[in-house]
C-alpha cells in the first residue's frame, strides 16, 4: 500500500465520505488514492481556499471529519483561510498538503517552503492556523517524512482535533515518501474515540443553587445561546431547559435555531444585528445563563465594558479558556453544552417549584414589520420570503456584509433548521463555499446561500464546481453594487465615503452560462417564484436579487440602532 493509499483507507476507517482539494503535482497520489475509493467523495475546487471553506462547511453542523487537501507551496498556504475559520469556529478539520522533496532542503527547489534559502517557512505559518495538543501545547501540524509514521501521526492529528472544542490540524507529506515504489507496511485502521467533555458535579450544584434561590425569589434570568450549543446539538436540552424554568432565550447570531423561533419563550437575537425587545430583555437581567457563548465582539457590541454590571453570569462552554476572557464570570461550567444543560436543569428541578407559563414577547415584535414604501426589493422582505418557503431542515448560510444582518434578523428558524454566519475570523467567501460543503455532507438537506454581491465576486466562481459535482446549492445574490457596511463606517467614523461602488456582471447569464439555473428579479413577486423553482430544480441556482440601496441593515454597534450609531460617530466627530 502506497501513502496516500494508506492515508485514503485510514479516513475511510474512521467513515470520512468526502475530501475537498486542489490539484497539483505534489498530490498527484493523493487524487488517484480518492479517485479509487469507493468510499470517499472527492471534490476538485477551482481553488484551494475554496476547497478549505466547503471542507468547514462539511464539518458545520455535524460531528463529521472536514477534509481538505492541496499540493504543496502556494497550493497549501491557499488552504490558511478554512484552517484559521475552523479555528475560530472550532470545527474538527484535517488538512493534507504536499511538501517538496526533503532531501534537497535547502537548495531553493520548486514549492520549497523550509524557510530556507529565501524560501518562505511552512511550518511557522501552519503552527499559526492548528489547533494545540493538549498533551504537547504545541500546534497539531506535522511534515511526515517516514513512510513508518504515516498511519501515527496521522492518528495523533486526529486525536487532536476531536477532542475538548475542535478544530483544525495539518499533515505535510513530504515528496521523497510518495514514489510508487515506496509501500506503507504498517497499516492499520486507525480508531479516534472522544467522548464529551462532562461537567464538574461540584459547580453544577453551586450554579443550580444561585439560580434556584434566584428564580424563588422572583429575579429575572435570561438564557444566552450561542453556536457552542448548535455544535453540542443541545436542541431538545435548551427546550427543556427554558420550558421547564420559563426562562426567556436569546441568542447570538450563531445561536439561532436551537429552539424554534416562533416558540414564545424564544425572544430573538442579542448582537449587534440584533432585535430590541431582546436587548431589553438582557437589559433587565439580574442572571444570563450564557451557554457555548464566546462573547465576541459582535455579540457583545464591541466589548461594552457595561454589559454585565449588577449581573450575575453563569458560563457554560466546553474551553476553559473562554472563561473570564472578556467578562468575569461568576459561575463557570466547563464541559459540553448538552451534557452541562441536562446536569444543571435535574439539579435545578428539584429545587424549583411549577412555574406558570410566561409571555416575555411585546405585543409589536419587532422583526415582523418593514416599512418599505420603495417599489424596488427590500431585503429584508426578501429573507421573510425565505423563511416562509425554506423547506424542513433547510440550512441558510451568509457571508461577510450587510446581507448578513439583514438575514439575521428576518429569517424564522423552525425546528430542524439551520442558519450561520461567518464567525470571528470573518472570511469573504466562506459562505459561497461552505454552503457547497453543508450540501455534500448531507444531500438530502436544503441549502441557502444567502450572500452579498462583494463576497459572491470573491468566490463565485466556484459555481463551475457545483455543476461538475452535482451540489444544487441555492444562491441569493443580495445585489446593491456596494459595500454597504464599510460606507456606513465610513459615514459614522469619516463624514464621507470613498471606494465602496462596484460593476457587477449579468449574473443569471453567468450561471446559466456554466450549465447552472439563474433567475434575476428586482421585486419581492419576482423573488418569490424564482425561489421556489429553485427549490424544486434539484440542481445549482443561482437568483440575482437587486435589493434597494435606500434600506438599512440592523447592524450597529449601539443597541439602539444603525441610525444612533452613525449620529453618535457625527458626534464624536464634531466634538457635540
Amino acid at each position: 500500500m502506497r501513502t496516500y493509499e494508506a492515508i485514503v483507507a485510514a479516513l475511510e476507517s474512521l467513515g470520512v465520505d468526502a475530501a475537498f482539494g486542489g490539484a497539483g503535482e505534489n498530490a498527484a497520489g493523493l487524487m488517484l488514492a480518492l479517485d479509487a475509493s469507493d468510499k470517499i467523495r472527492p471534490v476538485i475546487a477551482k481553488n484551494e481556499q475554496g476547497a478549505s471553506f466547503m471542507a468547514c462547511g462539511y464539518a458545520m453542523f455535524t460531528d463529521k471529519l472536514g477534509v481538505c487537501f492541496a499540493t504543496a507551496g502556494p497550493g497549501a498556504f491557499n488552504l490558511i483561510s478554512g484552517m484559521s475559520v475552523a479555528l475560530t469556529d472550532s470545527y474538527p478539520l484535517l488538512a493534507i498538503s504536499g511538501y517538496s522533496t526533503v532531501a534537497w532542503t535547502g537548495r531553493g527547489g520548486l514549492n520549497e517552503t523550509s524557510g530556507l534559502a529565501r524560501t518562505p517557512d511552512s511550518s511557522m505559518i501552519f503552527d499559526a492556523v492548528c489547533k494545540k495538543d493538549s498533551a504537547t501545547g504545541r500546534p497539531a501540524n506535522y511534515l511526515v517524512t517516514d513512510p513508518d509514521d504515516v498511519i501515527g501521526t496521522l492518528e495523533k492529528a486526529l486525536r487532536v482535533a476531536f477532542e475538548g472544542r475542535p478544530g483544525p490540524v495539518h499533515i505535510a507529506i513530504a515528496e521523497d515518501i510518495t514514489d510508487p515504489k515506496i509501500e506503507i507496511t504498517n497499516y492499520r485502521p486507525i480508531t479516534v474515540h472522544s467522548d464529551p467533555s462532562a461537567p464538574d458535579p461540584a459547580r453544577i450544584e453551586a450554579a443550580a443553587v444561585d439560580l434556584a434561590n434566584a428564580i424563588n425569589a422572583g429575579k429575572r434570568v435570561v438564557v444566552l445561546s450561542g453556536f457552542g450549543a448548535i455544535r453540542s446539538q443541545a436542541y431538545v436540552e435548551t427546550r427543556a431547559f427554558i420550558e421547564r424554568f420559563q426562562i426567556p432565550l436569546l441568542t447570538t447570531m450563531d445561536g439561532k435555531g436551537i429552539v424554534a423561533e416562533e416558540h414564545p419563550l424564544a425572544i430573538g437575537l442579542f448582537c449587534d444585528s440584533g432585535h430590541k425587545a431582546a436587548w431589553d430583555l438582557f437589559n433587565k437581567a439580574d442572571i444570563v445563563i450564557a451557554v457555548g457563548n464566546s462573547f465576541a465582539q459582535h455579540a457583545t457590541f464591541d466589548f461594552d465594558d457595561e454589559l454585565f454590571v449588577d449581573k450575575k453570569l453563569v458560563h457554560i462552554n466546553i474551553d476553559p479558556g473562554e472563561i473570564d476572557k472578556v467578562y468575569r464570570v461568576d459561575h463557570a461550567i466547563i464541559g459540553d453544552a448538552r451534557l452541562s444543560f441536562t446536569a444543571l436543569h435535574e439539579s435545578m428541578d428539584a429545587k424549583i417549584g411549577p412555574i406558570p407559563a410566561k409571555d416575555y414577547r411585546p405585543k409589536d415584535y419587532d422583526e415582523r414589520f418593514i416599512i418599505a414604501p420603495q417599489k424596488k426589493l427590500h431585503p429584508g422582505e426578501m429573507v421573510q420570503a425565505i423563511s416562509r418557503n425554506l423547506p424542513e431542515r433547510g440550512v441558510v448560510l451568509t457571508d461577510a456584509g450587510a446581507h448578513a444582518a439583514w438575514t439575521g434578523y428576518y429569517i424564522e428558524l423552525k425546528d430542524g433548521q439551520n442558519f450561520r454566519k461567518p464567525g470571528t475570523y470573518g472570511p469573504m467567501g466562506i459562505g459561497v463555499c461552505g454552503a457547497m460543503g453543508v450540501k455534500f455532507g448531507e444531500m438530502d438537506r436544503p441549502v441557502v446561500a444567502a450572500v452579498g454581491d462583494g463576497s459572491y465576486l470573491m468566490t463565485g466562481f466556484e459555481l463551475m464546481t457545483a455543476v461538475q459535482y452535482d451540489i444544487p446549492v441555492i444562491w441569493v445574490i443580495f445585489n446593491d453594487a456596494e459595500f454597504k457596511l464599510i460606507k456606513l463606517y465610513q459615514l459614522s467614523a469619516f463624514l464621507k465615503t470613498g471606494l465602496v461602488e462596484f460593476d457587477n456582471p449579468d449574473y443569471a447569464a453567468y450561471a446559466r452560462a456554466c450549465g447552472a439555473g439563474g433567475f434575476t428579479v428586482d421585486r419581492l413577486d419576482e423573488f418569490e417564484p424564482a425561489f421556489k423553482a429553485a427549490l424544486v430544480s434539484g440542481r445549482p441556482t443561482l437568483i440575482d436579487a437587486r435589493i434597494t440601496r435606500l434600506a438599512l441593515p440592523h447592524y450597529s454597534p449601539d443597541p439602539e440602532g444603525v441610525l444612533s450609531a452613525i449620529w453618535e460617530g457625527i458626534r464624536k466627530r464634531v466634538g457635540v
